[in-house]
């Protein structure tokens, strides 16, 4: 049964050095707090799964939490490139970093064979594509039509960490909007840890896409408001467009990415310095500036 936890605690007790870790959360619900915890416990060596890894990934290989990357198109949404990833792959800084790419179908077949206890997805997506070269696909043949099809290997990651809009006091999680692969994700990890919007008596029974993980699916809650941003919870936040723009300059020199991070997540001890820090206008000139 879910465990209610502190975010720090549960970051420190269920993320070990050299995990597989998969964070979701589609432009929606994206788990922000948890990945600036995993910084600011300098957890290393972390193989990071994730369907378009944007912002919050960048930050993790730019501060040297990641060896390795399983994941389908990197970008910062709307913008651009990821510069710390594209600096670990190009230039090996702060360290080497491995990459296993797919497709978004691809990635998707994974994550839902790993739920569904298989050893394997199959789809046709890598039909004509070249990244069979450079990824772990195999070919196969349909045993009723003959036809050549692709598997991929299941994903179960040692840890998935999602962001949520309310859990209830028995452990229950409730999500809503797009979710992504969120349920997938969960289901198919060893160790689940959720960050919630609030913690409510009972969950909101509206919503579009709403989806249920019960209280076994789940290893451990933390109540974290405001846990998704720059993205949002739907029905709590908005999106911070402006960020995912700022972003950009930010990331792309070296040493302003290490003064961003030491002045909105190093000098903090949990999610509430965050928020607070990125209201102060001018701490961001400060950065910007040397």
């Amino acid at each position: 049964m879910a465990e209610f936890v502190s975010l720090r605690d549960g970051i420190e007790q269920l993320v070990p050095d050299g995990a597989s870790v998969a964070m979701e959360g589609f432009t929606h619900l994206i788990p922000f707090a948890a990945g600036h915890e995993i910084i600011r416990q300098e957890k290393r060596d972390l193989t990071l799964v994730r369907m378009t890894p944007d912002v919050i990934y960048d930050q993790l290989i730019g501060t040297g939490c990641a060896r390795r990357l399983v994941f389908s198109w990197g970008g910062n949404p709307g913008v651009g490139s990821l510069h710390r990833f594209r600096d670990a792959v190009e230039n090996g800084f702060p360290s080497a970093l491995e990459i296993e790419e797919h497709s978004h179908a691809g990635m998707a077949a994974r994550y839902v064979a790993g739920a569904s206890g298989l050893p394997f997805g199959v789809l046709r997506a890598y039909v004509g594509s070249d990244l069979v070269k450079y990824t772990d696909v195999a070919s196969i043949l349909c045993p009723f039509t003959g036809e050549e099809l692709a598997a991929v290997p299941a994903l179960n990651p040692d840890v998935t960490i999602i962001h949520a809009q309310q859990a209830d006091r028995r452990g229950n999680v409730g999500l809503w909007g797009i979710t992504g692969v969120q349920r997938e994700a969960v289901l198919a990890a060893t160790t689940a840890i959720v960050t919630v919007e609030e913690i409510v008596d009972e969950l909101s029974d509206h919503g579009p896409n709403h989806v249920i993980l019960p209280s076994w699916t789940v290893t451990a809650i933390a109540s974290v408001p405001r846990g998704s941003h720059p993205s949002y919870s739907m029905g709590y936040t908005k999106r911070d467009n402006a960020f995912y723009t700022g972003w950009d300059v930010i990331s792309r020199d070296r040493d302003t990415f290490a003064r961003w991070i030491d002045a909105f997540v190093l000098s903090h001890n949990g999610p509430e310095g965050y928020l607070a820090a990125l209201e102060d206008e001018s701490l961001l000139d400060v950065v910007l500036s040397g």
